[in-house]
């Protein structure tokens, strides 16, 4: 897991601020050394880790944008000569 989908920095914001994919009333993963079988994966649980999915691939393709558009070649006109 990232630090980042537990706290989310906003282009307008300099605070941290709540991120809506981690609830932490759901996280009741806490296994002891004595647990012996596996958690059973509810279909709820299966929706909420497709939507984290989808929020890490949507802000890896805002990313991948902002880094397209720093490093693009310059427009002719305003290449250095």
């Amino acid at each position: 897991m990232l630090l980042r989908e537990f706290v989310h920095f906003d282009n307008k914001h300099t605070e941290p601020q709540d991120d809506s994919r981690y609830i932490s009333q759901n996280d009741i993963s806490v296994l002891k050394q004595s647990d012996l079988r596996k958690t059973r994966l509810t279909l709820k649980m299966l929706g909420d880790i497709r939507r984290a999915s989808e929020a890490h691939d949507k802000e890896y393709q805002e990313e991948l944008g902002l880094v397209r558009k720093m490093y693009a070649a310059p427009p002719p006109e305003a290449a250095p000569q």
